[in-house]
């Protein structure tokens, strides 16, 4: 789940532009119910059978009325021949349908239900048989969002969120809700801003599986008197405001702060107690503890330049005025010598 501030608002909206102008009209249910499709040869169904035998029929009666025509036959004859061959032609158009292999069509005869008609190459009587619906099958993927709603501690937030959907049963979903696109898309942006109401702003951020889950089971209730199922709900993005991302980053920041005060006291707890081990080893045995005394001074003074300041009573404790001055004696020795 990613978490977007109002400040990616814009950058959000354009895509979700750039997705329903290049095509993807079916993504957003809330932003496409205005727009009118143009119907493709597929969506209407029109298949290679019923379109052949129409040709075939037409180029048959024309082909027929120009022969007989020339051999001089009568105009009410050349009629009786052209006119039944179109009509065979646009009956085999119309009576003969093939459904996909993922689909249904809901056949209705005199305004009754006949049946359900697919996969594959089936045939209707035209006039008396209509087909209202054909149903996809197929799992389909529906995005859906909530604005500006309050959660529980009345934070307002922006959640969109991903549906993935099916129709088991084509016969509902045609007879039992007038338009059930759109009634599922509607059925998931209620049930998104009921669960968002009944969560905190935390809740949200980090119970993203729970909402779901919770999700999930509120739609599929709704949804299957209708004869859909609801496979998954997924959390996509959740927008808060501004001001709250900043007051969440310094919070987020004085803890970090304070764990490390937190750790910085719990190290030099070990340091003390490790120099008051160290300590225990000294207290009998001062020589121990000159000769510790003289490498700490001597690994001080190994830096060229260095600037060693030793209090006097550790001087006086560890003879380091006589050592000074037999280190000086020598080294002005050497300097003789040279």
């Amino acid at each position: 789940m990613r978490i977007k501030t109002r400040n990616d608002e814009n950058q959000n909206s354009i895509n979700q532009a750039a997705l329903t102008d290049g095509g993807a009209e079916n993504l957003s249910p809330f932003r496409s119910f205005g727009k009118v499709k143009q119907p493709s040869m597929a969506d209407q169904h029109i298949n290679g059978i019923s379109m052949t035998i129409l040709i075939f029929c037409i180029v048959l009666a024309v082909t027929a009325a120009v022969i007989l025509d020339s051999e001089g036959v009568s105009d009410g004859i050349i009629f009786a021949v052209f006119v039944p061959v179109m009509i065979l032609g646009f009956y085999f158009f119309f009576a003969i349908q093939v459904a996909r292999q993922w689909e249904k069509a809901v056949v209705l005869r005199m305004g009754k239900m006949r049946g359900l008609r697919g996969p594959g190459i089936f045939w209707i009587v035209p006039i008396l048989d209509t087909i209202t619906t054909w149903v996809d099958q197929r799992v389909k993927v529906t995005p859906f969002s909530a604005e500006k709603t309050l959660t529980r501690d009345t934070v307002p937030v922006n959640v969109d969120a991903v549906l993935f959907w099916l129709v088991w049963d084509a016969e509902k979903a045609a007879l039992e809700v007038e338009n059930y696109r759109a009634a599922i898309a509607w059925a998931s942006q209620t049930a998104l801003r009921e669960v968002i109401g009944q969560m905190t702003l935390a809740d949200i951020l980090v119970g993203r599986n729970k909402m779901d889950a919770d999700l999930q089971r509120i739609i599929d209730e709704r949804t299957t008197p209708w004869g859909i199922t609801v496979q998954s709900v997924e959390i996509r993005d959740v927008v808060i405001p501004a001001d709250l991302e900043d007051a969440m980053s310094r919070q987020a920041q004085a803890e970090r702060e304070r764990q490390a005060r937190v750790i910085l006291g719990e190290s030099e707890m070990q340091i003390a107690s490790s120099f008051e081990t160290a300590s225990q080893a000294y207290i009998n045995n001062p020589t121990a503890l000159h000769l510790r005394a003289m490498n700490m001074l001597f690994e001080g003074l190994k830096e060229k330049g260095a600037l060693v300041i030793v209090p006097s009573s550790a001087v006086d404790t560890m003879n380091l005025g006589g050592i000074s001055g037999i280190t000086a004696m020598a080294q002005q020795n050497i300097d003789k010598i040279k």
